[in-house]
């Protein structure tokens, strides 16, 4: 079996490449190393420079996510700050900002973008959208991040409120993961 390192501190990140990659027998593995995040415009510039931090501690194929939830009644805030948003104003916050704001402009894109790379190349993006609403509340235990807010298009539940394998199908990750899969499937 081969080893692919998954450069992240999410167990939940990790657990759905690990469920994914598993099929095509590769072993997704934990480096917690941790790198800065570059506070740029898009999450394609904040994976490569992801990448470009990573490759100096790290000298065998790695994959990295960036990911964000860009809400329309916000001006797709809070995008690539994502992170930073959940951990300071959590989702709370979040509902607070679109307080009286309709079901029908809640509005929102989960996007993810993966990078691949091994030493001395150049690393490739995998990109994953998914279109959905915020709900009125947080919904379901399941899941992490923005989960429990987050309707995917197509259906009534929150991610929360699915299994991995269920969330997969419909997930901006799940999406991103498949054209990542599909790269290593070709190899």
């Amino acid at each position: 079996m081969k080893t692919l390192y998954f450069i992240t501190s999410n167990k939940g990140k990790l657990t759905e490449a690990q469920e994914r990659f598993a099929s095509v027998g590769i072993d997704v593995v934990q480096k917690d190393i941790g790198y800065p995040e570059l506070q740029a415009a898009t999450l394609e510039e904040v994976a490569q420079f992801g990448v470009d931090h990573v490759r100096q501690q790290v000298n065998h194929p790695f994959i990295l996510e960036d990911a964000g939830i860009f809400i329309d009644a916000l001006h797709g805030f809070p995008g690539v700050y994502s992170s930073y948003v959940y951990h300071t104003l959590g989702l709370q916050g979040i509902l607070r900002l679109l307080q009286g704001v309709p079901t029908a402009k809640r509005g929102a894109t989960f996007r993810s973008v993966f990078a691949y790379t091994e030493p001395h190349a150049q690393p490739r993006l995998f990109i994953g959208e998914c279109q959905g609403t915020v709900s009125l509340g947080e919904q379901g235990t399941q899941g992490f991040g923005y989960d429990p807010v987050f309707i995917p298009q197509g259906d009534t539940r929150t991610f929360a409120q699915m299994g991995t394998k269920e969330k997969n199908q419909f997930s901006h990750r799940g999406r991103s993961l498949e054209k990542l899969l599909d790269f290593f499937k070709k190899q």
